[in-house]
């Protein structure tokens, strides 16, 4: 008797276990996708192994509906990395390996690819475009820049108009052709040369390409430093062998000016993954990956279990970013399972940020990871100068002190550029009544709503429910309601008030929800005229401004007290990324940070010796609390509809597992930073060990308590393995 042992994405921890229908069936190979009955449902399975006995009586063994793929569209090295990822995250085995399925085939799709065309840009097809079409000339420049054509959904990717294709080909511009595979040719992979490399640079390629098989390597280097240059020549040298490479980048907003990058130094086939793809351009772009044709993947958090014929090195680009840890669900981290996958699939694996983070810093200490430092500025470019601004019983306007109003002054009449930081969208974080003091809250969360200007309403950041701003207020009924704070919003009206004679350009989530918004920040920027840009953490993460001198942060003091255990090290990391963007052409750079707190010792060591002495001290500190990466640390998290039931159920958990798990700390049960969120209310509790397996042990005989716990019914719980935050 044949038994196909198979995952299935549920919340159920096992697998499940089928008949044949056929002796054919017992030639299937793991990674096969099956459909089968489950429950009063039909669903896909994956299969893993193929057996012939099971712990199930035969009459309650249900026989498969169908097999839907000839060969596996899974390879086993994926297969593993996903087990290895569900058992350690603590997470159903069948979601997690699902993770590893393209959405495209989870819905039963044919695995097989239609035929591939391309457009391709005509000699003679720049003639053939009406001086006035700048769509169809910026759209036609972009298929001129892919020698041997590109795809749509490639073009799609990379923000392309679409809809002009048509046109294009109707006036004889471009044409479509059906083509195979692109090989990639070695010695035709550079469309530009690359640039020379200073000393640092040259050892740091030199280490990552020596190397055979898996090495881990963290590329530390200050912003301007040139890490992706090295990241290019260590990418050339893998292509040039015939392999393939993945990069992850921890945002989609840094995808289309990484690609562009790409794209300007190689010629071969280049695939993006990321969500804001179709399932079916996903599944393009992955079946490429997996096929061999695409030779450097670049792709967000998920793109860690794409499928690579011959992988030859991973990349993570700002590995220390928040985006790479799943916050909810599969709770993974991209970057640590990079580590794993390397590892398993013996290839390097290159970390790279220039504010490492302590979990990396700790690994290279231990010898498990090789430093890599890069700590001069390419070109002439000079390191930033930083200066603490003291607002201490100083008047603000709307959160700009003259001191620091007048310091932007004196840069724009420079013919420089200024950015100001500002971590808060909207008008103002809160509206208040000035009679009675009521603040407008979230009636689904506890949490103030933000009021923003344009359009007109409050909204909640955290369950993104909206409102009208009230004419009165909800408590007394006074109509004298005042905003409270400064958002990006604010700040911007404040500086038009002051500089209304230089563009003002916000950067944050609502300025640039149109398509193609940034794009057009990034360009007027880049002409390099005075300007003043002002925007959120979209602002700190990989841009390159020449022209920017001035950067300022309006409140750097958001993270210096926060409850989290990261809070500080989150704190230095942004400051410093924002600080990056400051001086990074032949332009001397200067930072400012207004603070209420000059004297805070770690505030002063980060802004007068630079991150790596911070990193220092806040190790140090680290290793004297007991908290990571010194120990191991998991949270349990639960949610109900009604208050008090989550912490009832983690109660109950702790009151039968403390006694017999001494070696494990407990914290809570609490309620959460924020208790009721989205209507749910909200507990945790943490649990520290000293030894990794001991706490895997421990929550492996929780999950399965939990599992069959009476008010597990009614309480949604997780488990959060090396959690992000605490909140």
């Amino acid at each position: 008797m044949n038994i196909l042992r198979l995952a299935i994405p549920s919340p159920l921890r096992r697998t499940f276990d089928y008949l044949a229908r056929s002796p054919e069936d017992s030639e299937l190979k793991p990674g096969t996708r099956i459909k089968v009955s489950f429950g009063r449902r039909e669903l896909i399975g994956l299969l893993l192994e193929v057996v012939d006995k099971t712990d199930i009586p035969s009459d309650k063994l249900k026989p498969i509906i169908a097999v839907l793929d000839e060969k596996p569209v899974i390879p086993s090295y994926i297969i593993d990395l996903a087990l290895w990822a569900a058992d350690y995250y603590q997470h159903p085995l069948g979601d997690a390996l699902f993770h590893a399925v393209p959405t495209y085939l989870r819905k039963g799709n044919s695995a097989h690819l239609a035929p591939h065309t391309v457009w391709c840009a005509e000699p003679l097809g720049a003639e053939k475009i009406s001086s006035r079409a700048s769509a169809q000339k910026a759209l036609f420049e972009l298929i001129s820049a892919h020698e041997h054509g590109v795809s749509k959904a490639a073009l799609t990717a990379e923000g392309a108009n679409t809809a002009l294709l048509s046109k294009l080909a109707a006036s004889g511009a471009i044409s479509e052709h059906e083509i195979s595979a692109t090989p990639n040719h070695p010695e035709h992979l550079l469309k530009e040369p690359p640039l020379a490399l200073n000393t640092e640079q040259q050892a740091a390629l030199h280490r990552i390409t020596e190397s055979e098989g898996f090495t881990s390597y963290l590329l530390d280097g200050v912003t301007g430093s040139g890490k992706t240059e090295v990241y290019l020549q260590a990418i050339h040298h893998c292509l040039s062998s015939g392999r393939q490479a993945l990069v992850l980048v921890p945002e989609i907003g840094l995808t289309p000016q990484t690609l562009q990058r790409f794209h300007h130094r190689f010629r071969c086939d280049i695939v993006v993954m990321h969500s804001n793809l179709t399932d079916k351009q996903r599944f393009e772009a992955w079946s490429k990956a997996k096929s061999g044709q695409a030779a450097i993947v670049i792709g967000t958090r998920s793109a860690i279990f794409t499928p690579l014929e011959t992988a030859g090195i991973i990349i993570v680009d700002e590995e220390h970013d928040g985006s790479f840890k799943q916050q909810d669900g599969f709770r993974y981290s991209a970057r640590d399972l990079a580590i794993v996958r390397g590892h398993g699939e013996q290839i390097p694996v290159v970390l790279g940020s220039a504010t490492p983070a302590l979990e990396s810093l700790a690994n290279c200490h231990k010898q498990r990871s090789n430093h890599l430092t890069l700590r001069s500025r390419a070109g002439n470019a000079q390191a930033p100068t930083f200066a603490l601004l003291d607002i201490r019983k100083k008047p603000l306007t709307n959160g700009f002190s003259s001191d620091l109003l007048a310091l932007i002054k004196k840069h724009l009449e420079s013919g420089t550029q200024a950015l100001i930081f500002i971590n808060r969208r909207g008008f103002a974080p809160s509206l208040m009544c000035h009679s009675c003091g009521w603040i407008s809250e979230c009636r689904r969360c506890d949490a103030r709503m933000t009021l923003h200007q344009s359009p007109p309403h409050l909204h909640c950041h955290h369950c993104d429910s909206q409102r009208p701003i009230p004419r009165q207020c909800d408590h007394c009924g006074a109509d004298d309601l005042r905003p409270m704070g400064t958002g990006t919003e604010r700040a911007e009206m404040t500086l038009k008030q002051h500089f209304n004679d230089v563009p003002i350009l916000r950067v944050d989530r609502d300025s640039t929800a149109r398509k193609g918004a940034m794009d057009n920040i990034i360009a007027e920027t880049l002409k390099g005229e005075p300007c003043i840009l002002i925007g959120t953490q979209m602002l700190a993460k990989g841009h390159h401004f020449p022209k920017v001198t001035l950067v300022a942060i309006l409140d750097a003091d958001g993270g210096l007290f926060s409850t989290d255990f990261h809070g500080m090290e989150r704190t230095a990391q942004l400051i410093m990324q924002v600080a990056g963007r400051a001086g990074r052409a032949s332009h001397p750079g200067h930072v400012v940070l207004q603070t209420h707190q000059p004297d805070h010792p770690l505030l002063n060591t980060l802004t007068t010796q630079g991150y790596e002495a911070f990193a220092k001290e806040e190790l140090l500190l680290r290793q004297q609390y007991h908290q990571p990466p010194f120990t191991h640390m998991a949270l349990l998290r639960a949610e109900a509809s009604t208050q008090g039931r989550s912490i009832a159920l983690l109660q109950a958990i702790r009151d039968h597992f403390s006694p017999h798990a001494p070696y494990c700390q407990w914290s809570g049960p609490f309620p959460s930073p924020m208790e009721k969120r989205a209507g749910v209310y909200r507990a945790q509790v943490s649990l520290t060990a000293a030894q990794r397996p001991a706490l895997q042990h421990l929550l492996k005989l929780i999950c399965t308590t939990l599992e069959t716990h009476p008010l597990a019914n009614k309480v949604r719980w997780s488990v959060d393995v090396d959690p992000y935050d605490l909140y």
